[in-house]
């Protein structure tokens, strides 16, 4: 959808030097790192940059490593704070205390000396990841696969998403999740958060849309909000590595929040829902049968005996949190000459209609 971002001043070679500078003042003295050359892979993420490298050391020999690192302000970046050092600790609790598969979690550098951005770096997990450009409903390996796989991947999904709910949390992992406000609960901060974002990405030019979102939230909110839990915030299949229709590497925690159940179900059935509109606009059948919520909900109940809520608010709150994201991604394309700027400021959204439908009330009626 936009190209990838610029994550700092040094090329992939001067990265190399300070992966390997940094290792080296990091890692016990007879360790010995070597850091291999420098790739970009091609992938889903649009927030951060991701690099691949090997690395050797007297230790352990040679394994594969990604850094995910932090874009720097005028790379244009999609969102306007990037704390990689709370995601690597979220990481870090997922992959200690729950059977969530999550690439290894290594070492973070918050202070940017490798990269000139802070980074932290994670074990390469090997598998198919679901892509979005162009969408896995588009075709590809997950759209030419069997019913009963895509099955098997989207109840693992769903058990995934099941375990990190079920990770019992501490009040340190509360206050590492929760943000730092006043309104009463969990749910109402995390839209008030979202609407501190999107205040951020109006600031160059107001969505009429989005707003009457926000006033469509206020007025049909959930009359009881759900156990708060540990909420990925990114619940996609495009963040997932799969193999064998099996998830082996949970991605993407830089959303991830202290909210209700439904905030991870809402986001992974609209998700799909997106792709299967653009499926729609562009004239071809999609994966109707995959990840639609009955499903979902069935399976999330199946595994954890928990009964899915208001999902119809949940589901139109994850399409107007993604029309920000659209927005501002939108306002990066422009700045990089990619598309013009529309006259009606709605027109960016590749899912207006559907977030219309949904604020009508008109959206499933439509879907058979």
């Amino acid at each position: 959808m936009t190209g990838p971002l610029r994550i700092a001043t040094r090329g992939h070679d001067e990265l190399r030097q300070g992966l390997q500078d940094w290792l080296r003042a990091l890692l016990p003295a007879d360790a010995e790192p070597i850091v291999g050359p420098v790739t970009a892979p091609g992938g889903n993420g649009m927030s951060s940059d991701t690099v691949m490298f090997e690395l050797t050391t007297a230790m352990r020999g040679a394994r594969r490593c990604v850094a995910r690192i932090a874009p720097q302000p005028d790379a244009v970046p999609v969102f306007p704070h990037y704390d990689l050092a709370r995601q690597f600790q979220i990481m870090c609790l997922v992959a200690e205390r729950s059977d969530v598969p999550v690439p290894e979690p290594l070492w973070c550098d918050t202070d940017g000396v490798a990269a000139g951005s802070p980074l932290f770096v994670m074990a390469c997990v090997d598998g198919d990841i679901p892509p979005d450009v162009m969408p896995y409903n588009f075709g590809g390996w997950l759209a030419e696969a069997d019913q009963a796989d895509r099955e098997r991947l989207q109840e693992s999904t769903v058990a995934a998403i099941a375990g990190i709910h079920g990770i019992e949390l501490t009040a340190d992992d509360v206050a590492l999740l929760d943000n730092d406000r006043d309104e009463p609960t969990p749910l109402r901060r995390h839209v008030a958060e979202q609407r501190d974002y999107y205040r951020w990405v109006a600031r160059e030019r107001p969505h009429p849309l989005i707003e009457r979102g926000f006033a469509w939230l206020a007025e049909h909110w959930p009359a009881e909000e759900g156990p708060a839990v540990l909420s990925w915030g990114d619940a996609r299949i495009g963040n997932i590595i799969y193999r064998d229709f099996l998830p082996v590497g949970v991605l993407d925690w830089e959303m991830a929040a202290l909210g209700p159940r439904e905030l991870d179900i809402g986001w992974l059935i609209y998700h799909h829902r997106f792709f299967e509109d653009l499926a729609a606009m562009a004239g071809l059948d999609g994966l109707p049968s995959f990840l639609r919520p009955e499903d979902v909900t069935a399976t999330y109940h199946a595994v954890t005996g928990y009964q899915v809520r208001d999902l119809h608010f949940y589901i139109t709150y994850a399409a107007l949190r993604n029309a920000i994201v659209m927005a501002r991604m939108a306002q990066r394309q422009v700045r990089l000459g990619e598309r013009e700027q529309p006259e009606d400021p709605d027109d960016v959204l590749y899912d207006r209609s559907s977030l219309e439908a949904l604020l009508d009330g008109t959206y499933w009626d439509a879907i058979d």
